[in-house]
Formats: C-alpha cells, sequence, structure tokens
C-alpha cells in the first residue's frame, strides 16, 4: 500500500468534505506529501511550485478578463440587452421568464460569471416577476438555470482555467462554448414555454416587437454584443494571443461604459478594482495549488497508473466518458466551483490517450462543473439565489429539477456527439 499517495489523497477528500476552500483542501493534501512522505523531495519544491504559476505570463489573460467583466457590469450594459431580448422574446407565454433566459446568453459574452449574472436578474427580473404573477420558486429556478448558461458562452472563466490547465487552445475552447449554450437557451426556452401555459404566465407584450424596433434595439445594444464575436475572431488569426485579447476586452469595456452609453463613473472604478482583485485572487490561488498537485501526481504516476488501470478494464472511450460524467457529477453535488484545473491535470491525459478530442473533453469538464452550481446539497448559485429571494433551498432545489434534466440532456449530446461538440472550433479553426 502506497501511503505517500494516499494520505495526501485522503487528506484532500477530508478537507473538501470539512467545506474548507478548494485552494485549502489542495495546499494542506500537499503539506504531508512534501514535508513527510515525497521520497527525499526537498520541501523548497512546494513554494517554488506555488510560485512557478504566477511566473507564467499567459495568466495574465485570467486578471484582464475578469476586469473587463467587472467593468462591463458597471457600464450600463444589461438594461440595454434587457431590451433588446425582450423584444425578441418577450411576446411568447410567460416571456419574462424567457426574457431572463436570453439575457443570460446575450450576458455570457460580457460577464462570463454565473454569480454576478444571478445576482443581477435576481434583482432586476425575478422582483417584476412576482409582480406580473409568477411564482416565486419558478422566478428564481429560471435565474438559476440561465445564469449557468454564462460560464459556458465565452469569454467564461472555466473555458480559460480547462485551456491552461490542459494545454489546450483558448480560442477553440471558447468556439466549443457556444454549442451548449445554445442548446441550454433552446432547451430552457421549450421548458419555460410549457411550464408558462400550463400556468397561465402572460406574456410582458402583445405581440413580436416590429422589425424596426427590434433593429433598433439591437443596434444599442450592438457594442456589447460584438465583443464575444470580435474575441473569436481576433484569436483565430492570430491578431492577439489569449493575454492580449484580455487586455483589450478591458480596454473596449471601458470605452463602452465612459464614451458609448455613458454610464461608467468614476465612483465605479473602487467597486471594479475590488471585485477584478478578488476574482483574480480566488482563481489563481487555485492555480497556484492546483501546480503542486499536478506535480505530485506526475512524480508519483498516477494519470499513468489509472490510464493503464482504465485501459486493462477495457472500458473504452464511452465507458470513461460515463464514468467521468457521473464522478463529476457527484462531486459537484458538494463542491461545484474550483475543481476545473484538478479534473483536467488529472483526466486530461486519460482522455488524451483514449483518443478523446481534448476540446470536446474540455466542455464536457466545463459543463459538468458548471452543473454543480444549481445541484444540491451545495450549489453556489442555488444558495445564493435562495438567499436573495428568499426562498428555502429545498424548494428552490425542487423546482430547478426540470431545468437540471434539461441540462443533463445537453450533457449527453455533447458527450456521446463528438463531431456536434467540435463543430464550431472545427469550422473555424479547421
Amino acid at each position: 500500500m502506497n501511503w505517500s499517495v494516499i494520505i495526501p489523497v485522503v487528506t484532500i477528500i477530508v478537507l473538501l468534505m470539512l467545506n474548507a476552500p478548494v485552494w485549502v483542501a489542495l495546499f494542506g493534501g500537499m503539506l504531508p506529501y512534501f514535508f513527510f512522505l515525497g521520497d527525499g523531495l526537498p520541501t523548497q519544491i512546494l513554494i517554488q511550485r506555488l510560485v512557478a504559476t504566477t511566473e507564467n505570463a499567459s495568466y495574465l489573460a485570467i486578471p484582464f478578463f475578469v476586469t473587463a467583466g467587472a467593468i462591463m457590469n458597471h457600464a450600463g450594459l444589461s438594461a440595454r440587452l434587457m431590451d433588446f431580448a425582450e423584444a425578441l422574446v418577450g411576446h411568447l407565454s410567460g416571456g419574462l421568464a424567457h426574457v431572463n433566459v436570453l439575457l443570460s446568453v446575450l450576458m455570457g459574452g460580457c460577464s462570463g460569471s454565473a454569480a454576478a449574472d444571478a445576482a443581477m436578474e435576481c434583482k432586476i427580473l425575478v422582483p417584476e416577476m412576482e409582480k406580473r404573477g409568477y411564482d416565486r420558486d419558478f422566478s428564481a429556478a429560471v435565474t438559476v438555470a440561465s445564469s449557468l448558461i454564462t460560464p459556458i458562452i465565452p469569454p467564461g472563466m472555466g473555458l480559460i482555467l480547462y485551456a491552461f490547465s490542459a494545454n489546450v487552445s483558448v480560442g477553440r475552447m471558447f468556439a466549443a462554448g457556444y454549442l451548449p449554450g445554445i442548446l441550454c437557451m433552446v432547451f430552457f426556452i421549450v421548458l419555460v414555454d410549457r411550464i408558462s401555459k400550463k400556468r397561465g404566465y402572460k406574456p410582458s407584450r402583445q405581440r413580436m416587437a416590429a422589425p424596426k424596433e427590434i433593429l433598433r434595439l439591437g443596434v444599442h445594444a450592438l457594442w456589447a454584443l460584438l465583443m464575444p464575436l470580435g474575441i473569436i475572431m481576433a484569436l483565430r488569426f492570430g491578431y492577439f494571443t489569449a493575454t492580449e485579447a484580455g487586455a483589450i476586452a478591458c480596454v473596449y469595456s471601458l470605452f463602452i461604459g465612459v464614451f458609448v452609453y455613458h454610464e461608467f463613473k468614476k465612483e465605479h472604478i473602487i467597486p471594479v478594482i475590488k471585485e477584478s482583485v478578488l476574482g483574480t485572487a480566488t482563481v489563481m490561488v487555485i492555480m497556484c495549488a492546483a501546480n503542486c498537485l499536478s506535480y505530485f501526481l506526475s512524480y508519483e504516476n498516477i494519470p499513468r497508473a489509472m490510464t493503464n488501470l482504465i485501459v486493462d478494464a477495457g472500458l473504452g472511450r464511452f465507458g470513461f466518458l460515463i464514468i467521468v460524467n457521473i464522478f463529476i457529477l457527484i462531486l459537484g453535488m458538494f463542491v461545484s466551483n474550483g475543481m476545473i484545473p484538478i479534473l483536467a491535470t488529472l483526466l486530461a491525459p486519460i482522455a488524451a490517450s483514449l483518443g478523446i478530442d481534448p476540446i470536446q473533453f474540455g466542455i464536457i469538464v466545463v459543463f459538468n462543473v458548471t452543473l454543480g452550481n444549481m445541484t444540491p446539497p451545495f450549489g453556489l448559485v442555488l444558495y445564493q439565489v435562495a438567499g436573495l429571494t428568499d426562498l428555502s433551498v429545498p424548494k428552490l432545489a425542487k423546482a430547478c429539477m426540470p431545468f437540471i434534466v434539461a441540462m443533463l440532456l445537453v450533457l449527453l449530446i455533447i458527450t456521446f456527439c463528438e463531431p456536434l461538440a467540435v463543430l464550431l472550433p472545427n469550422l473555424i479553426y479547421g
């Protein structure tokens, strides 16, 4: 029995079950290995591995994109996107619920944060939905579910984290995020329409907006809508690296807020800096701790051993994907955020050895982890929205179940239909 492997892994699991932050669990699990169990490894390697992550210039993309999202949240963007969304879907049964879904899709290209999107819609849409006769639990459930589309649509932070952790193209990961995001939107719209007709929820407007009005509102929201497309195209044609694209997204967001929408004021600077620092710190401490874990896994040849075990078991690629989905779904019920670097480090080499497309596997991991934000008992966004809407978590979780089923159907599609999962990356990048 190899105690040098068992003790660190058990320590990590115990700390996670005690609801310790992910970086604390990872770093805590590595301490006994590097200090006592590491077969003569110098203890300073632990600190070297921590610091090495911060010395990688590619990771500058993380603070840049976090800052761009923070600026967008204060730039008057959401109101214009909401007007545009209502013009497109407000005439359907349960019009505001459809607006809720479509707004999250549009916000996905700007903020990239499920928590930020959920908070915004809880303040703006949920109270208005209640005024118009929607049940509070349904309104909150739509908000939870639709907000999970936001980090799947590029430039979602999960896509960036996986790309860096698994050493795959950021641009390809961005392109691959659109299909599952759009599929979720379609499934949610169908689901909302059926529930709304059953419960008698009314449209928010009498008829669909005239083409002239849609065009006018689309032009007002155009600056925001162009950002994700511009990032994808710039990465595709090699005009910018991911880091440079993040920096340009910051400048572009600031330009929109100050000179186009005229809503970004000097009093917003301090809140943006706070959001950026906290968001970047949260991500980077996980990345630093995950780098220590990566060294541990490589030194102990754990990925190779797991690969041999899976190959010898004759599971094949589909058997492996089924096990991975079940594993991450169960894991997501307890720890939803911060797991992407760990999963990429541990599972991506095995997936590659089985011939699974690295981009498809990346989307499967990111989608699974994102879904964990809605699944009980510890879904982050589930708890956030329950608190903001004054609902009990069990009641909200029950209302979310149809949306969880819809997302599981999307997960099955991207898992077992590889050509569809990598369609957009292959069309754009060849």
